[in-house]
């Protein structure tokens, strides 16, 4: 038996990108399969989004944009992170798109020059003159998820700054943006989060059209009862009350059920339990209502249980939680669906 399962359903991919291609209109959809596809798996996500009609897709190195030519000899691709010098002729030979932030635009491969709006990071803070290889141009919104007022700022600068270059493509949105902030739309918005079945918002994904693709399973691996008095886990951070039936989860921080997840819910035989004591390396604890025998399947994500839940007790986010899950053989089993 496996530690974990992780499922990819690529079905509910294909709805959320059909619904953010209908929210989006005219405007295209190009999906963001960075970091693996946000721990998704980056080329079953980019075959599945591309035979849905997303018109490009972006990444953050030049190593993910390789590997996605490899695979799709013909799809447009955006390197939207900053790339080396010896990169530049990489790019011109595999006809991968580059993002030029600051300094010189170099010849040959097809360009974006990123405009700094106020996110205050890769950005120039204004316009020179526009090569011929220059194909968009791009900002990155700092608060569509959280402060649409400053989002709107952002685009009122990028609109300024681009206004004579209409013929270029320019692209501003994400999830967030591409969902809540119709003007924000323009040529092209840059959507990862979405596709996913997160909420950009950390709200229940459903409340905009989406799906989570992802599903995480176990399995108890041990159950054992604690006395009044007795701990489980270091730092004997859960001490049983009363007589207390615990399960042991073969899962933990290297597996990407993060160390300050302690608190959260998991499903054991269809039922939300408390995930309680520390969580290590390599496992967990649960608090059961009664005794269940081992092998009683855990999910840790599905059933109700969602990213966004995890992502509020750890003080992060969604995505930061998927992208952690370590779906190598050694740790995991990983099945790909399309239902």
């Amino acid at each position: 038996m496996h530690r974990s399962e992780l499922t990819i359903d690529l079905g509910a991919l294909r709805r959320n990108a059909r619904r953010l291609r209908e929210v989006l209109g005219e405007t295209e959809l190009w999906a963001v399969v960075k970091a693996d596809g946000y721990g998704h798996g980056a080329v079953d996500v980019a075959g599945t989004v591309v035979a849905e009609g997303a018109s490009a897709l972006c990444v953050a190195t030049m190593a993910e944009a390789l590997e996605l030519r490899r695979e799709f000899p013909d799809a447009r691709i955006l390197v939207m992170g900053p790339t080396a010098a010896r990169e530049v002729a990489q790019a011109r030979e595999a006809h991968i798109e580059l993002t030029v932030a600051d300094g010189e635009v170099p010849p040959g491969p097809r360009v974006h020059l990123k405009l700094e709006t106020g996110m205050g990071r890769w950005g120039a803070a204004s316009l020179c003159e526009v090569p011929p290889n220059v194909v968009g141009l791009m900002t990155h919104l700092a608060t569509a998820d959280s402060d649409v007022e400053f989002a709107r700022v952002q685009l009122e600068r990028f609109g300024e700054a681009t206004s004579r270059y209409s013929h270029l493509t320019r692209h501003a949105a994400n999830s967030a943006a591409a969902l809540r902030l119709p003007e924000s739309r323009l040529d092209a918005a840059r959507c990862g989060v979405a596709l996913y079945g997160l909420s950009p918002f950390g709200a229940d994904p459903a409340d905009d059209g989406l799906e989570p693709v992802l599903r995480w399973e176990s399995h108890l691996a041990q159950v054992k009862q604690l006395a009044a008095g007795e701990s489980t886990g270091y730092g004997r951070r859960f001490t049983a009350g009363k007589a207390t039936w615990i399960g042991i989860v073969p899962i933990g921080y290297a597996d990407g059920f993060r160390r300050d997840l302690t608190g959260t819910e998991v499903v054991v035989a269809g039922e939300r339990r408390p995930v309680v004591g520390t969580i290590s390396m390599d496992a967990l604890a649960v608090e059961l209502g009664e005794r269940l025998p081992v092998g009683t399947p855990v999910t840790l994500i599905g059933d109700g249980v969602r990213a966004e839940h995890h992502a509020a007790v750890a003080g992060t986010i969604n995505y930061e939680l998927v992208c952690k899950i370590d779906a190598r053989p050694a740790r995991a089993r990983r099945s790909v669906l399309d239902a």
